[in-house]
């Protein structure tokens, strides 16, 4: 018994390092995505403190998620080539510098640099790229489930800071409450710079060593891998798909208030999306499992589509029922998709390259967030309604959704 000790500690150790990822890389998201996505609690009051209308407003969050999106191919490659140690580090400190800075701007353009630019290229460094390049080394084949987790914690981020911040910003202002958050995202470096990154970013032995059917490296280049069709498709689908699901989350709290809402119900029930997001991350991983990728896909985007649908309802009928069912059916497949894609191109493309690869797909997603929320804000502004940007929104989804019903590489 004695002498089967030691192999048990080898096998277990792996296992143990990988959770250690995975919770790290949660971590991180929940801190990234919800400061992030804090902005749409500021807005309204940000906008009522300068007299600015919605469309400059939201060109901060445009801006963002334009910025996030530019910098994910550099990540990738930053990570490739210095590793997490130096690109969660810079995340942290920029999320950080950026939030203090923002407590005393005075002009849109010094939101734009430090909410628009500062934070989204930090939310990036914290983000989707490098964690699913870490998590890829410990995981392998069960990559999707690692991912829809972590992606799930956009939603825990969401659930904690945006309830958070509408506190913060009744008891103190919304100046005070950046400042908060700016020491808060500081504190956190000097602990994040002693986690041990050369063990963590190691990876497991059998992924890192597997050679099975599985493993796809062709030589993969960034210039070879934008000949591919898959390349474009899935290009496309993180594009449309934004552009869709942004154009109305960047204006949710502000929609619901002007609905009839109270401010801090209006900011707590677009918060439990954060609740709901797990379930729907895991459940449409699951089916993939269970009934193929396709299928399991297209059964997100109907989902998505019901929710658009009941949002646009509550303008009407603003009574908890139809809230809860546009929380339940939009929140949970804000981002349930990502997983697959991630493990998709992950899985096509992988190599030495696959970070710089993978980052200049979710170019993408960030210009799509990017144009939508920003499309969003001068659809309302024009409009006066909110009935034009639903319906943009819903065309954009269905656009989105054509990529997993004619490419082929994207069905299997």
């Amino acid at each position: 018994m004695d002498q089967d000790t030691p192999w048990e500690e080898t096998r277990a150790k792996p296992a143990r390092i990988a959770l250690n990822v995975l919770a790290l890389c949660f971590a991180l998201s929940v801190m990234g995505r919800g400061l992030g996505e804090s902005f749409t609690v500021f807005l309204k009051p940000i906008s009522e403190s300068f007299g600015w209308d919605r469309a400059q407003v939201v060109s901060v969050y445009s801006l963002t998620a334009l910025a996030g999106g530019l910098a994910a191919p550099l990540v990738g490659r930053l990570f490739d080539r210095s590793g997490p140690r130096t690109v969660y580090s810079l995340g942290v400190f920029l999320l950080g510098s950026a939030f203090l800075i923002a407590a005393r701007a005075q002009s849109l353009w010094q939101f734009q640099l430090s909410i628009g630019l500062c934070v989204g290229v930090g939310i990036a460094l914290i983000g989707n790229v490098p964690n699913s390049i870490l998590l890829g080394r410990w995981f392998g084949r069960r990559l999707p489930t690692a991912m829809a987790i972590v992606y799930s914690a956009a939603g825990g981020g969401v659930l904690l800071l945006l309830p958070a911040s509408q506190l913060l910003i009744d008891h103190f202002g919304w100046r005070s409450a950046y400042q908060i958050f700016g020491i808060a995202a500081l504190c956190l470096l000097v602990p994040l710079l002693l986690v041990p990154w050369r063990l963590l970013s190691g990876g497991s032995p059998r992924v890192v060593k597997k050679t099975g059917p599985d493993f796809i490296d062709q030589g993969w280049t960034l210039l070879s891998a934008m000949r591919h069709h898959a390349f474009w498709a899935l290009f496309a689908t993180f594009f449309f798909t934004a552009v869709g699901m942004y154009a109305i989350a960047a204006q949710i709290v502000a929609y619901l208030i002007d609905a009839g809402f109270p401010p801090l119900q209006a900011a707590t029930a677009w918060g439990f999306s954060g609740v709901v997001l797990l379930f729907g991350m895991l459940g449409v991983t699951s089916l993939d499992t269970v009934i193929g990728r396709r299928p399991s896909v297209l059964i997100s985007y109907a989902i998505s589509i019901a929710g658009i649908i009941l949002l646009w309802l509550l303008q009407f009928y603003p009574n908890f029922w139809i809230l809860t069912g546009f929380v339940v059916c939009f929140g949970s497949m804000i981002g349930s998709r990502g997983p697959l894609l991630t493990a998709t191109a992950m899985k096509i493309f992988r190599g030495k390259h696959v970070g710089t690869i993978y980052g200049t797909i979710s170019i993408g997603a960030g210009l799509g967030s990017a144009l939508g929320s920003w499309s969003g804000g001068l659809i309302h502004d024009f409009a006066h309604s909110y009935n034009p940007l639903i319906a943009f929104s819903l065309v954009s989804v269905v656009l989105g959704m054509i990529p997993f019903l004619f490419v082929p590489a994207l069905r299997r």
